[in-house]
Order: structure tokens, then sequence, then C-alpha cells
């Protein structure tokens, strides 16, 4: 008898918990982001409470590159998933099930080539036949291919190496590689042990935005919750606009990087929860270069894989 009540309790009390849950509108919304400069919207909307405040319950997941995040967002270990252009080109481009809703940061010279300190290279045609370490799928990787098509080089013309951003500077020291191409905080947490800039990734007509794509299947009829989501994303970037010392200071607890560092990296980043004209454009761009390059094998079909539904 004992057990039988005991088990009763246990079946209400876990009937409780549904309903409540239930009633609150509550979803748990796995998502994946990078602990990048870059990154300083769904740090702050985590971190400043804006999501609870839009009654949302997220689980955050950070990695340390776009593909990682592109990889939890596939195999369906996260539901909404943050990347650059290039990761995000590529998933749009092999599935209609990911959808581009919104980019949360940009930054034409966001990304940056870095040498050792000492380095006789002066300009990109410089590291002709030398080993460059890059993470490739990401936008520094589409980038870094489109700078060195500029500069007149061809990718056998260099060697890439593919490298975690953790790894580039210990690499570049030890001289396993010459150069290493990598987005903020990485070239400047670089610069603090020995490395200087060669170049950054800018002039090529790229934003470099930093996007947000949804897994659409899991929001199927809950669509209210992508809304909520994005406007806790907004109020993020409105905090962080007119608090930017406050931002600063939580992104140098973040990365590790000494706050001037961490000042002048976000400097290089237009931080706002956009898909204008100016992002599609961008896009479209290194759309039609991953194409030429083969590593997509078609264009993405822009009319399903870009919304402004969910925009606040």
């Amino acid at each position: 008898m004992r057990t039988i009540r005991a088990v009763c309790i246990i079946v209400l009390l876990l009937g409780i918990t549904c309903v409540s849950a239930h009633a609150s509108g509550q979803d748990t919304i796995r998502f994946a982001f990078q602990d990048r400069i870059g990154s300083v919207i769904p740090i702050m909307a985590v971190t400043m409470g804006f999501f609870e405040n839009a009654d949302l319950r997220v689980e955050p997941q950070r990695f340390s590159s776009g593909p990682a995040c592109a990889e939890a967002l596939y195999s369906g270990a996260a539901d909404l998933g943050c990347m650059g252009d290039a990761t995000a080109v590529i998933m749009a481009s092999r599935s209609p099930d990911f959808v581009i809703i919104a980019s949360h940061a940009s930054g034409e010279h966001r990304h940056r080539v870095m040498v050792r300190a000492d380095a006789p290279f002066e300009t990109l045609a410089d590291l002709r036949g030398k080993a460059i370490g890059v993470k490739e799928g990401t936008s520094t990787y589409g980038g870094l291919l489109a700078a060195l098509n500029r500069a007149g080089l061809k990718p056998a013309d260099v060697r890439l190496v593919d490298l975690t951003p953790g790894t580039m500077l210990e690499a570049l020291l030890a001289g396993s590689i010459e150069a290493f191409a990598a987005s903020e905080p990485t070239p400047s947490a670089a610069e603090e042990k020995g490395a200087r800039q060669l170049c950054t990734l800018g002039g090529l007509g790229n934003a470099y935005p930093i996007l947000t794509l949804v897994n659409t299947t899991h929001f199927a009829g809950r669509e209210d919750l992508l809304k909520r989501f994005l406007q806790a994303m907004k109020q993020a970037a409105e905090y962080a606009r007119a608090h930017p010392e406050e931002a600063a200071r939580i992104m140098s607890a973040e990365t590790g990087l000494p706050l001037p560092r961490t000042q002048h990296a976000m400097a290089l980043h237009r931080y706002d929860l956009t898909l204008d004209q100016s992002i599609r454009t961008s896009l479209d761009k290194t759309a039609r270069f991953l194409l030429a390059q083969g590593i997509i094998k078609q264009l993405p079909d822009w009319s399903r894989a870009l919304t402004t539904t969910y925009l606040p």
C-alpha cells in the first residue's frame, strides 16, 4: 500500500510539473553559439537573462567555431545555431530544413591573417608555398580563399592546414605554420604573445555576417517561440549598444582577452539584429564564390533559405 501511494504521489507530482511547464508556455530551446567576440548578442542574452525575461527556457551550447555549431544543428543536438556566412551557406544549400532567420553581427575586417612578429612577410602573396592555419568550412576559410584569389594565389599555391582557433598561435610560434587566418578574439590574443597582423580579409565586398539558423522541423506549430527568441536577442543588442563598457567587460571575462584588446576587437564588428539588403547581397556573393570553388553544388534558394518573418 505504501509503495502504491508513493507511486501515485510521484505520478501526481510529474503531472503537476508537466501542466505547470505547459501553462507557462516554456519549451527548452537548445541554442548553439560561439565563444567569440562576434557573439556579443547571444552571450549578453544568456548572461543578462533576456531569454528568461521573454519566458523562454534556453539551453546554451558554446563552441569555438561555426562548423561545430552547424554540426550540433545538423545532428539534432541543437535547435538554433549561430555561424559565419560560409558555414551558413553550406547548410542552406544542402537541406531545406535549415533557414537563416537573422544576422547578429558583421564586420568586414573581423577576420585577420597573422604571422610571427619577426616574420619577413609583408603581403599575402609572400605566403606562396607556406603553411597557413585556418579552420575549414568557416567564414574565415571562405574569406581566405577569396583573398588568396585576389592576391593571385590558388589554394594549391599554399598549404592550408585545418586547425581549431585554440591551437593556431601555438602552431605559429612553434614554426609548424607560417601564418594563420582567424576571427576575433584569436588574432588579438595572438598579438599579446608575439604575433602581428599581415592583413585583414576586408576589401572583398563581404560583410562577413554571423547568422542564426533554425531547424524548422523542430518549431513547426511553435513559431511564436522564434519571435520571442529574436525579441530577446534584440533587447540584448540594444543593451550592449547602450552599455558598451559593461559589454566589453563581459566579453573580456568570457574570452580571457584583456579589456583594451577586447574593446579593440569589438570595434571591428557591427552588432545588430537584421537581415537587410547588404547582408543578403553579401551572402549571395559568398554563395556564388563557394559554388565556383566547388565547395557547394548548388546555390541556396534564397526565397526559402532566408526569412525575416521572426525579426522584431
